[in-house]
């Protein structure tokens, strides 16, 4: 029996700006090793359906593309699968040429084929030359008329290791429009759902996906395949962790796939990683990529690793990143070929096997922020692998515009960001987590932004406490922060009326000059720049005339920490762009915030091996089902 791995599939949305994604109808050059494209032929009327486009006469397309070419790499790694079947159906006379790449990107024919009339043509390929990278894709080129690609899939007559079904757990606070549509997307795909158990909707917002228009039609059309459950707001953490626990008790589920709300989905990476999900060698969490829901075509990560001296998390070649595929398609970017192994994949799209929660535990109570990440990294500990499998992807909301480094968020950026380190860190002392710490209080307060500074004092004083915190405040931890920012005026964004929100009338307005005393100090220069600024902050009041009215003005972009101190007060785009933030120089705040952050991150460097004895003893408990069980009966 062959068991299909991958489909060939083509875009949902007739949206131009998804076809380089799919199909690559479009001839590329390489100059000066920049990939240009030198003339297109690319058409929405070319694409007839979910499985099907024509070629053009003359013309050749190649499927060589991140949703369409076969991840050799990664089958051959990280399953047994080596016998591999490529099936390419066609109507009309055409040549059908069969390539592989390395793991430097460079490619190699390894078969091609004349076909006409209505063919199906076989290639058999053999999974044993790709360890350090590679991916296996075709052409069509068509001959004096048009040719019909009707279709093509990757299988193997090798038996999976697992044959379970998955759930499927979204997460959702008041985004009820995205939630109908990736049901929507769901309920219209029949191979994907014949590997689906259940879909749990874990409902947390006031604003619900039951009463949003098109949910009775997509509610129909799942029947008892969808399952709504409505909790109060305990954060991603909180709405995945039901999942995990509703799929526990799900005798026919092998895994649950996490799915964050603000999501576009594509079917065909959700049956992808499934079905790789069964063929693993080993139980392995399967994660998936992310692309943005604005910019469809640019691709934010491919593989993230969480560096363990300074204990943070980072995509890997992220000076490549993020990939912008209208720019630069697959086989002209070599980094894509490479296999790139991940530590852990956020759980926008990913897939947990049912063994591996056994085993570990669910989610850990940081309501939201490295939640995924820390799973990954306990799920490693234990010997399951994370794999972010390449043409696993979906489309989200992106971090642009956007800057939860400065608003509530950043209780829990610092917080769960030391527990996972008092957890995981293999570094002495948490390796120089304390210090960027520290250096991030600095850098904030130096900014006038005494809003996230209260936030992450608040976060270092609870981890402080103990780890029985995380679960007694899982509710109360967000409405306390948020609490907090009336106390701080910088807080406050004044929206664009029309108005200039200050007169420049006798005040020379800020121009951005690039000149080198105003460049990104380093070396000796930033510690001299860092500590002159300190004192002068600690020593000098801010003169009235600047309290009164904003002494500058920065684009968002511009307003760099080592800019925004030279001043007493400034005027900041928001982030988003709907208007400025006025960040004012406040002395007592800040020298009481100062003495405080050195206080509180010494006596963390000082209890750091208590406290990690103490949180890695807890954790089989915070994270267990009864400790769920009991947060979720609770509410």
């Amino acid at each position: 029996m062959a068991h299909v791995l991958q489909t060939a599939v083509l875009p949902l949305d007739r949206d131009p700006d998804l076809l380089p994604l799919y199909v690559d109808p479009e001839t590329w050059t390489s100059i000066d090793e920049e990939p240009v494209r030198v003339s297109s032929v690319a058409q929405l009327g070319n694409i007839l359906g979910r499985h099907r486009a024509r070629i053009v006469a003359g013309r050749r397309v190649s499927f060589g593309t991140y949703f369409n070419a076969f991840p050799a790499s990664y089958w051959q790694h990280w399953t047994a699968v080596r016998d591999v079947t490529l099936t390419v159906r066609t109507d009309g006379p055409a040549t059908i040429l069969v390539y592989r790449s390395n793991g430097t990107g460079v490619k190699q024919r390894i078969e091609t084929r004349e076909v006409t009339g209505s063919s199906t043509t076989h290639f058999t390929l053999r999974l044993d030359q790709y360890s350090d990278g590679g991916w296996i894709w075709f052409d069509i080129a068509a001959d004096e008329t048009d040719a019909v690609f009707e279709g093509a899939d990757w299988s193997t007559e090798q038996e999976p290791v697992r044959a379970g079904r998955a759930s499927i757990g979204i997460t959702t606070y008041n985004k009820p429009d995205y939630c109908v549509g990736t049901l929507r997307d769901l309920s219209e795909s029949g191979d994907l759902l014949e590997l689906v158990d259940r879909v749990f909707l874990i409902d947390q917002g006031t604003q619900l996906v039951a009463d949003e228009e098109g949910y009775d039609e997509v509610a129909g059309a799942l029947g008892d395949t969808l399952q709504v459950i409505r909790q109060p707001n305990l954060g991603g953490s909180g709405g995945f962790a039901r999942a995990m626990l509703e799929t526990l008790d799900r005798p026919d589920s092998d895994f649950v796939q996490l799915l964050d709300d603000d999501v576009r989905i594509e079917p065909e990476s959700l049956r992808r990683s499934i079905v790789f999900g069964r063929y693993a060698s080993t139980p392995t969490i399967v994660g998936a990529h992310m692309f943005d829901l604005l910019d469809r075509a640019k691709l934010h990560a491919w593989a993230e690793v969480v560096d363990d001296e300074p204990f943070m998390w980072r995509t890997l070649y992220q000076e490549r990143m993020p990939h912008d595929f209208s720019v630069a398609n697959l086989r002209q970017s070599p980094t894509l070929h490479m296999r790139l192994d991940a530590d852990y994949n956020g759980w926008w799209m990913c897939l947990i096997p049912v063994e591996v929660i056994r085993a570990v535990g669910l989610s850990l109570p940081a309501f939201i922020k490295w939640d995924d990440a820390e799973f990954c990294l306990r799920a490693r500990d234990a010997g399951y692998p994370t794999v972010s499998l390449p043409g696993a992807a979906l489309w989200h909301v992106s971090w642009v515009g956007k800057d939860d480094s400065i608003d509530w968020q950043a209780y829990f950026h610092a917080r769960n960001r030391i527990v996972a380190g008092l957890l995981h860190s293999r570094a002495p002392g948490g390796g120089t987590l304390l210090r960027h710490s520290r250096r991030v209080d600095l850098k904030h307060l130096m900014m006038m932004q005494y809003y996230p500074v209260a936030l992450r004092h608040k976060a270092l004083r609870d981890v402080l406490s103990g780890p029985a915190h995380m679960t007694r405040t899982l509710a109360t931890a967000m409405p306390e922060a948020r609490a907090l920012a009336p106390s701080f005026p910088e807080t406050v964004v004044h929206k664009d009326d029309g108005v200039p929100l200050r007169s420049r009338r006798g005040r020379q307005v800020f121009r951005w000059s690039r000149r080198n005393d105003y460049d990104n100090p380093t070396g000796w220069r930033l510690r001299l720049f860092t500590a002159s600024t300190l004192v002068a902050h600690w020593l000098h009041a801010p003169r009235p005339e600047n309290l009164a009215m904003p002494e500058v003005e920065f684009g968002k972009n511009d307003a760099h920490w080592w800019r925004l101190p030279r001043y007493d007060s400034a005027l900041v785009s928001a982030a988003d762009g709907s208007g400025k933030n006025i960040y004012t120089r406040d002395r007592a705040k800040y020298r009481r915030m100062l003495v405080d952050s050195v206080r509180l991150h010494r006596r963390l460097r000082r209890e750091w091996a208590r406290l990690s004895a103490q949180y890695r003893a807890a954790l089989a408990e915070i994270t267990s089902e009864q400790s769920w069980r009991e947060v979720f009966r609770d509410r």
